[in-house]
């Protein structure tokens, strides 16, 4: 196990670049063109997409595993993946832990819960329909 998780989390680092480039590209193009208001949820179904995608793409490097593997590694990328967001929030853009926070405000149209579930769930989900589940 441990070593797909080493692998798990080498597969989280590039889900993170692209979750950044998401982030970018929100800010530089969806902003302008939908609005702020369609923008944000959009971003979040994107950035959830991109998650289970990648996963898709990158779940054979891990190999076969038992759905308890798989399961492991969906909990690693949900650690990672708030971690980041927290200590990153927090020590490099200063924020408050209330204002990282907001990222769970569904009511202000961030999806960002869907992009923790997707980190959760894909990559027990494409092993699965990619027939890599023991």
């Amino acid at each position: 196990m441990t070593v797909a998780l080493i692998k798990g989390a080498g597969i989280w680092v590039l889900i993170m670049l692209a979750a950044i480039a998401n982030g970018v590209v929100r800010e530089t193009a969806l902003d302008p063109l939908l609005g702020t208001t369609l923008a944000l949820p959009a971003s979040g179904l994107l950035l959830s997409l991109i998650i289970f995608g990648m996963s898709w793409l990158c779940i054979p490097l891990i190999g076969r595993a038992g759905m308890p593997v798989w399961l492991a590694i969906g909990m690693l990328w949900v650690m990672l993946t708030l971690a980041f967001e927290y200590l990153f929030g927090y020590f490099v853009a200063g924020m408050s832990w209330r204002e990282i926070s907001g990222v769970f405000d569904v009511s202000s149209g961030n999806l960002f819960f869907l992009a923790i579930l997707a980190a959760a769930l894909s990559p027990w989900l494409a092993a699965r329909l990619r027939g890599r589940v023991n």
